[in-house]
């Protein structure tokens, strides 16, 4: 049952070099540098995101994720589940407006896999880039290099994947969209969404809890997802996977590395969730063919490398 949580609102991203990492988003992603701050966090975005930024990164001595955050229709909707975060047993804490430039109160939380969130209700909108909401064109000029749309997901290993799930579902309205099932019943992988997205957030279990595996961002079409891959070699980025389809939402996708060591992946298509869709099931078994749909292997790096 949706309660209220839209969609993925942000993610801070940490990067050891913010000169490498600023080229590497803005030049080669092609998202939006719009703002700094005085800690030095860039904030970026993609080209059809209303918000001011979706993607923040901060520099530091370790490469990985601090948090993800969701925007919930209104701040309204965010005391109701702050009220529900604690009856969960989430200990929760409060941020001020503005410790994120020109964002609202957050309300942040540790799901059992130990990855922080947040819930948000109010960010400034700058609108879509370039183009607007009045007679807007088709897209703006002056995009770079994959020219992403939009910070799509985050997939992110840790344990207890059956306490999270009743969190992201009883608590936040989350529907379980798609998942990977071993033979004694033990759910292994888990996709939530809070829209109509194949996901909004996923989950690998792991025994390590906290672990980043990959921001996602949204490309139009399976021939961006191609150019995505010869940007990739014309700039000598480190390729994880692809161009290939996924088995699990379908979508057509590639994965590569920032210079710090964070996993990237740029997608197109993909399947769609309405709330009265039974949860796609796959097997163990055929993990393979569930992550890489063509080569129905097994990519070591792809399920080992970690921030």
């Amino acid at each position: 049952m949706k309660k209220g949580v839209m969609r993925p609102g942000h993610v801070q991203i940490r990067v050891l070099d913010m000169d490498e990492a600023v080229k590497h988003y803005v030049d080669l992603l092609g998202l939006i540098e719009m703002d700094r701050d005085d800690q030095g966090r860039v904030y970026l975005k993609g080209w059809t995101e209303v918000d001011k930024f979706s993607v923040v990164l901060r520099e530091a001595d370790e490469a990985g994720m601090d948090f993800m955050g969701f925007k919930c229709l209104s701040e309204e909707v965010v005391d109701s589940l702050r009220a529900e975060l604690v009856e969960f047993g989430c200990e929760v804490e409060d941020i001020a407006a503005g410790e994120l430039k020109d964002c609202g109160r957050r309300v942040r939380f540790v799901a059992p896999t130990g990855h922080a969130f947040e819930l948000f209700a109010t960010k400034e909108q700058t609108g879509k880039w370039g183009v607007g909401n009045h007679n807007p064109e088709a897209w703006p000029r002056g995009l770079k290099g994959m020219q992403a749309t939009r910070f799509d997901h985050c997939l992110l290993y840790g344990p207890n994947l059956d306490r999270t799930l009743d969190l992201f579902r009883d608590v936040l309205g989350f529907d379980l969209a798609e998942q990977v099932m071993t033979p004694d019943g033990k759910r292994v992988a888990q996709f939530l969404t809070a829209s109509m997205k194949a996901h909004d957030v996923a989950f690998i279990d792991h025994p390590e809890p906290g672990k980043f595996h990959h921001a996602s961002f949204y490309l139009e079409t399976w021939n961006d997802v191609l150019k995505a891959a010869d940007l990739i070699s014309m700039t000598d980025t480190s390729i994880d996977i692809g161009p290939t389809r996924h088995g699990l939402t379908h979508g057509q996708t590639i994965y590569f590395f920032d210079p710090s060591g964070n996993r990237n992946e740029v997608f197109a298509g993909g399947d769609y969730h309405y709330p009265d869709h039974e949860p796609v099931t796959w097997d163990a078994g055929e993990l393979g063919k569930a992550i890489f749909y063509h080569d129905r292997q097994l990519n070591e790096r792809f399920l080992t490398a970690l921030t």
